[in-house]
């Protein structure tokens, strides 16, 4: 047989699993981010369509509307990657899918009928749900992507971030302005999650095993690949707490993902309030200028993958260089602009606009860089450990706009923005010093699923370990001689 035919049809079951990957994130996205121009809309139905109810909400009522999402969606975080290990990736992606839809669904009734407040109950809600929805997205991710094809499936699912936000942003205010009105946006937001449900029932499945549409040779090719067999899907691994939060590499990925995101807040949400400040440039008022970062993001992506992929495919550069090359892009180009940008003046408002696309764009080269190590370390803990990166990840983002608060006093001084982008710049900087000088691609010993077996049982032959499972070696209790981790 040829290599292709070996790896199954040209577009299998494991492209498709990528493809509902992306299309997940793509609406759940839509569903997220919408709510700017929705908000915009209900207040002020003169800017959309006047035929639809218009609410009096203060600046500090619509704040709420616009964060409560995140209260919610930073407490599911752990929890996510707990339930997709013990139910599978199907039933908790589209139950979470499922109910976020029937949320967008109901959202015109509940605000017309309890206003605000009710608002936020909802944004509540659908933060809950969505908070699983990442560590399941990685675990899948796991199960399906061969390690020759980690980068090109992974960051192609990951790509679906950027084409939601620039759906969320170009679509929205048309929908508002046309013959729907505002309801509009929760709808269409709805019936694409519907959809995406009623795909995902069909042609979703946990693993290859489960599929009903994967060919034998797909199926070979990537238990083959991962080393994975049939009885290994089925398995229930424990989580092993303790070798986890004591591992250094893992705890190296946790200090690049939580810098990335602090500078990724600041870079996105905090140079737009500097450009208005200081360089009296609206950009959020302009829907092109507000897309651009994102649309150049999302075309810069798909060439960090195909380079990603080619490099690996023809053994240029080992996964580790490749990680590590494509990380310090990421990072240490927005953090040449942010300095840079702090020292532009009103005269330079194109440079400055166009260094924000570019550092925005550069930055989507950490999909690849780090954000997929997580499933490198841990295949079998890949879901549990994007479920604590994003935690933390969470804490970042809440963190970031408190210190601007605290330093930028006056929003038109360009000194104290100087010392916020200072600030964020270190931070990339040093957060991707340690991933390079101490980052791994290396499968962690704590990724075994005999990693918690009693020692003895670990000397015993291979016949032995298949043989009993995790939960029968714990049947009977372990001596001083014969510890646990």
């Amino acid at each position: 047989m040829t290599e292709a035919e070996d790896k199954g049809p040209a577009f299998g079951m494991r492209h498709a699993q990528a493809l509902l990957l992306f299309l997940n994130i793509v609406a759940i996205y839509i569903s997220r981010l919408n709510i700017g121009v929705a908000v915009v809309a209900m207040t002020n139905a003169e800017t959309t369509n006047p035929d639809f109810p218009e609410f009096d909400w203060s600046e500090k009522e619509i704040s709420y509307i616009l964060s409560s999402f995140f209260w919610g969606y930073v407490l599911t975080q752990l929890p996510g990657g707990a339930l997709c290990k013990r139910f599978g990736a199907k039933i908790v992606m589209g139950l979470s899918t499922f109910i976020s839809a029937v949320l967008s669904a109901i959202t015109p009734w509940c605000v017309g009928w309890g206003s605000w407040q009710a608002f936020c109950a909802i944004r509540v809600i659908q933060g809950v749900v969505q908070g699983v929805l990442f560590p399941c997205i990685f675990d899948h991710l796991a199960k399906w992507c061969p390690l020759k094809e980690r980068n090109r499936l992974g960051a192609f699912s990951q790509t679906g971030i950027d084409c939601g936000t620039v759906l969320a942003l170009g679509i929205s205010g048309f929908i508002a302005a046309g013959p729907m009105g505002w309801p509009g946006i929760s709808y269409i937001s709805a019936a694409v999650c519907f959809l995406w449900c009623l795909l995902w029932l069909i042609f979703g499945a946990n693993n290859v095993c489960e599929s009903k549409f994967a060919t034998e040779a797909e199926r070979h090719y990537i238990e083959s690949s991962m080393a994975h067999t049939e009885d290994f899907h089925q398995k229930k691994i424990a989580i092993p707490w303790r070798a986890i939060f004591t591992s250094m590499p893992f705890l190296i990925l946790l200090i690049a993902r939580c810098s990335h995101i602090y500078g990724l807040s600041t870079l996105q949400s905090q140079i737009p309030s500097y450009l208005n400040g200081v360089l009296n440039m609206d950009i959020k008022s302009n829907a092109l200028n507000s897309s651009m970062p994102f649309m150049a993001s999302w075309a810069v992506s798909y060439l960090y993958l195909f380079a990603g992929d080619f490099l690996q495919q023809k053994d240029i550069w080992s996964l580790t260089a490749i990680r590590k090359v494509f990380n310090s892009f990421a990072f240490w180009i927005p953090a040449i602009g942010l300095v840079i940008i702090g020292f532009l003046d009103e005269d330079n408002k194109a440079w400055a606009l166009t260094l924000m696309v570019i550092s925005v764009a550069a930055n989507s080269g950490n999909v690849i860089g780090s954000s997929l190590n997580s499933i490198d370390l841990s295949p079998n803990h890949a879901g549990f450990l994007m479920s604590v990166l994003n935690t933390a990840a969470s804490v970042m983002s809440l963190l970031a706009p408190l210190i601007v608060g605290f330093i930028v006093t006056d929003g038109n001084m360009r000194t104290q923005w100087q010392i916020v982008f200072a600030i964020a710049a270190a931070v990339f900087f040093l957060g991707n010093l340690v991933y390079v000088i101490w980052g791994t691609t290396d499968t962690q010993p704590w990724n075994d699923e005999n990693f918690l077996l009693p020692k003895d049982a670990e000397h015993s032959n291979g016949e032995e370990k298949h043989k009993h499972s995790f939960a029968d070696a714990m049947q009977k209790p372990p001596t001083i001689s014969e510890k646990v981790d």
